[in-house]
Parts: C-alpha cells; structure tokens; sequence
C-alpha cells in the first residue's frame, strides 16, 4: 500500500510541475490572458463576396470544433505605450501561435470584388440611377436601393415597384467606401410611394447649410427631402410633391422623373427632370424640362420650360464646365439608327451658354453597359462630378447581380470610371470596367475609421446603430460580421516615422463563447500583425473599446480584418502610433 500511495503522490507532483511551467511559459508569452478559437484562408484575386441579399457563404465544416470561450487580450493605452516594440512583438506572436493554424483551417466567405477591381462600388446592397454629390472633401452618392423581388420563393425581375429607400455611401479617395445606409424616403415623405433616381445638392440657406434630397415618386412627380448633413436625418419640408402634372407645362410630361440639379456659381439653383416618350415622337420627345428654384431650394421660381433634346429618353444630368452648360441625357431604344440618330440608349449630351437653355447637341460619351458588361443591355443612368482635379462618371450596370445569382433580372449597381474633356470641349468617349479608378488619397489609420468603409470584403453586412459617429453626424453604421467574414480597407498610409504601437476597436457581441479579429497586411492569409479578441459584451448593440499591442507598421498597406465568431459587430476602429 505505501508504494502505491508513493508512485501515484510522485505522479500527482510531475503532474503539478508540467502544468505550473505550462501556465508560466503561456504568461510570460501573452500576459496571461488566451483564448481558444479556429479559422481560415483563400485566394484574394478569385474571392467572391456574399451581398445582403443572399444566404449566408462561408460557414466552417461541422467537423471543426467550435466551442470556446474568451478572456479578451485589450489593455489600456497606458500599458500599451509602456510595452517596449520587443513585448509587443512578443504579444501578437503568442496569439498568432495560438490562432495563425486555426485561422488558415476556416473557409473564408466569398466577394465579388478584389484587390485589383473597384467596380462596383458596394457589394453589401444594389445601388442604381447614381447621383454623386461633393462636400467637404468627400464624394456623397445616393442611389436607387434595388431589393429583390418574388414570385413563389424565386427571384423574379426588377419591377421598380418595390423601391422605398435610397442608399447614400461616400469616399475621400472613390476605392474605400463609407456605406451610411438606406433613407427611408416614404416613411418621410408619407404622400409618396417609390423613391427612385436621386440627386443632391447643398448651399446656404439663411446663413446655414442646408442639404437637399430630390427624388422621383415613380414616374408621377418630384419630391425633395432637407436635412442639416449629407447623411440625414431628413425631413419632408413640402407634406407633397414639388412638381407634379399639374406643375405649369409639366402636363406632357410622360414620365416626371429623373431629376438633376445645378447650383450655378452665382447660387442659382435650376432642377432638370422629365422622360417618355409620347406615341411615336422618337426623334423630339420634348419631354425633358428645366426650371429655376427660388433660394430656398423648394420652391419653383418660374415655369419649367422645355429642352428639345433629340431621341430623349430619361436620365437628366447636369454640368458646369469651363463656362459652358452641359446638359446630358439617355438616348431612347429606337431602333433606327442613321446618321441623325445615335446608338440606342447611349448617354448624349448638349452644350449651352445658359442654364436654360437653348442647348445644342454635341454627341454621346458613354455607350449602354450592355457594351462594356456581359452583353447586359439596360436602362442607362450616370452622374458627372469634378473631384480633387479629376472628372469622373458614375453609372450602372447589371455585373454583380450576374456574378451572384448567373443571370440578370435587372438589379442594378454603381460604378465609377474617369470621364475625359477634351481640349475643345468635346467629352471623350468613356471606357467602363470592372477595374474602376485609382485611390485619390491614401486612408489615415491614426484618425477613426468607420468599420463599414470598405474597398471590397466577404460574408459582412451592414446594419443601423444609435452609436454616435465622429465623423458623419448622427447617422452611423456598423460592419455586422460572420465567421469566415472579412473587410479590405486599401491604400492605407502608416507613414515613415516611428510606426504603430496599438489598435483600438469599438466592438459589440452577444456570443457567450466570444470571437477573434485577425489583422494582416497586403493579404488576407498573410503574417497577423495584430489579434483582438471579443468577448462577450452582453449583447450585440452593447459596444465596448478594445485596445491590443500590434506589430510595427511604416509605409503604406492593405489592411485585411478578418473576423472569426458569430453574432458580433465592428463599430470602428483606429492605429495609435509610437
């Protein structure tokens, strides 16, 4: 009896000394805080990305283990600006021990976008008949909000119907894109009951900033939103519509839609609107109308009169270029083409002295997307903007709705493309694609980033949150995140100096057994340069400041943010240098 009393009291003693040095070596490596977790990896170029409106990708394989809980790694900024580069080093290389093998095991939700594609610009929502405003050094786009439609649990074509929102995103640099979601448009404005083909425009209005919403109530009329901030909250200053067929010589208007604004350089406002064709009035619909408003950007000061825009079919747009008066359009579906009568469904464009008019056609500078995308002929819709020294044309196209789903039933997307003006102010013809345009400026990751700006990501949505933004006013989103989920914020500028020393996230989650962010750089399956772990918050809309030691970073980089967990958002998040 007393030997084996001795042999089980002597393995009892080994037992304590393997596990004392296994809880010495774990502390001295990530200072005492772990967790246990699993993750993954693919190809960058061939990702395809899961949009709002489609089933969930990327969930693991049920044979992976799944269970685990989190005691999260944050310290406070005062400790972290106390650890030398060596111990944060030190820190990201425990975890990335702990999680780099788990991390590449995960099968990565999909996107439709890439590193080297830009178009288009969102994947998490459609987004049609763009309008593209600039303010404060920031390009605002609103667009249609295609949703899909049903018919016995298949999708059925685009009807229009449906359409009650409008999106608004925006971009310093036109790669990185700030979704700062749907407006509610006929919540607001209760009168109307579709909400398409959106502009906006801002001024002074009695010594304060003013934005204002226009949009088409179907084909019947124009209605016009107001707001203190290009991102809301909005309001209905009419009850009804601003231009309506009662509107003076507004009656053979087919289609009161498709509005478009100028803000002249003396602070005159003019609105463009109207479409259709009445009977067989291909070549001179005269259904294109212009009218000044008064200051307050609500009211009509005048009658609208009428362009006489040849084959006139819908799409309104507006510009002021080197003096002259731009007024561009979407060519009807006529099928005779000739000499007089260019491509069908092309953007044309005239030129003018006035803003009223008379205009002069010139020609077309962007053929249908069916040209440029798969043979996907559709209705054409564009806005031209001047932004940081470069113009550029945003339009749509039915690409990414074929990506998804192999086919198209006219759901719609925006992209953008550089427009060229010629030296004798012709506009050169546009050449539309999947690669988009350069990144403008780089993104600064020592100010707070929103964590639903986005160049291209898999298996995220974005969803509303009352947590106050910084830096767009009272509206404000979050990134809602999957497992296998991950976000590509690209051209970032760490700088040349002494380089980072920790990240700070805002992040919420309801999840008892917690979730992982890996960060890496320039790849999704590259080197971690930071690990946060989440615990839970009690609750995904309960959101808490997470501070973790990163890797040094200089230069200029993607930064991938890959998401392993369930039912947790990201909020936002920014670099705290040396």
């Amino acid at each position: 009896m007393k030997t084996k009393y001795k042999s089980a009291l002597i393995l009892l003693l080994i037992l304590a000394i393997i596990l004392s040095l296994t809880v010495l070596i774990f502390i001295s490596g990530c200072g005492g805080r772990g967790i246990d977790i699993v993750s993954g990896d693919d190809n960058d170029d061939n990702d395809i990305a899961q949009p709002t409106s489609s089933a969930e990708a990327g969930t693991d394989d049920e044979t992976e283990t799944t269970e685990f809980s989190v005691n999260s790694s944050d310290i406070n900024e005062k400790e972290l600006m106390s650890m030398t580069t060596s111990d944060r080093e030190a820190f990201v290389a425990a975890l990335d021990e702990k999680y780099r093998e788990r991390f590449k095991s995960l099968k990565v939700s999909k996107s439709y976008k890439s590193v080297k594609n830009h178009n288009p610009l969102i994947t998490q929502r459609f987004g049609a008949d763009p309008f593209a405003m600039v303010y404060d050094g920031r390009a605002y786009v609103y667009t249609t909000n295609d949703v899909y439609e049903y018919e016995n649990g298949k999708i059925k074509s685009n009807s229009y119907g449906k359409i009650n929102t409008i999106n608004c995103i925006s971009s310093a640099d036109l790669v990185n894109w700030t979704d700062h979601g749907t407006i509610p448009v006929t919540q607001i404005a209760k009168w109307a009951s579709n909400s398409w083909a959106p502009c906006a425009a801002w001024r002074e209005v009695d010594g304060k900033v003013k934005f204002f919403l226009y949009f088409a109530n179907s084909a019947g009329g124009i209605g016009v939103l107001e707001a203190d901030s290009p991102t809301g909250p909005w309001k209905d200053p009419l009850g009804r519509a601003l231009i309506t067929k009662s509107t003076p010589n507004c009656a053979d208007v087919t289609w009161l839609f498709d509005p478009a604004i100028l803000i002249d350089d003396d602070g005159s406002a003019y609105l463009y609107f109207g479409g259709g064709i009445p009977g067989e009035q291909y070549a001179h619909p005269k259904t294109a109308r212009v009218v000044k408003l008064k200051d307050n950007m609500i009211s009509l000061d005048g009658t609208p009169v009428t362009i006489d825009a040849p084959f006139f079919f819908e799409d309104s747009g507006i510009n002021k270029i080197n003096g002259k008066y731009y007024y561009s359009y979407c060519l009807n579906w006529n099928d005779d083409v000739n000499e007089k009568n260019p491509a069908k469904a092309n953007i044309a464009y005239m030129v003018s002295d006035s803003p009223m008019g008379p205009f002069t056609y010139v020609g077309t500078f962007l053929q249908n997307p069916g040209v440029f995308f798969d043979g996907l002929y559709g209705n054409n819709h564009h806005s031209v903007i001047e932004f940081k020294g470069q113009c550029y044309v945003f339009y749509h196209a039915m690409y990414l709705e074929k990506k998804i789903n192999g086919k198209s039933n006219g759901y719609r997307s925006t992209h953008v493309n550089k427009v060229k003006i010629n030296d004798n102010g012709t506009i050169a013809q546009v050449q539309a694609n999947v690669t988009g345009v350069d990144q403008v400026e780089y993104l600064d990751p020592y100010a707070w980033n929103e964590a639903e700006t986005i160049s291209f990501m898999g298996g995220v949505e974005t969803a509303k949150t009352t947590e106050k933004s910084p830096n767009f006013f009272n509206a404000n989103m979050v990134a809602q995140v999957s497992k296998g989920g991950f976000i590509c914020v690209q051209g970032v500028d760490f700088g040349d100096g002494l380089g980072t020393a920790g990240l700070k996230v805002r992040v919420a989650s309801g999840s008892s057994k917690g979730s992982v962010i890996k960060v890496s750089l320039d790849s999704r399956t590259g080197d971690a340069v930071a690990y946060v772990e989440v615990p839970s918050t009690g609750g995904k809309t309960t959101y808490t400041d997470i501070i973790v030691p990163v890797k040094n970073i200089t230069g200029v980089h993607d930064v991938y943010f890959s998401f392993w967990g369930d039912d947790f958002r990201m909020d936002g998040w920014q670099f705290l240098s040396e």
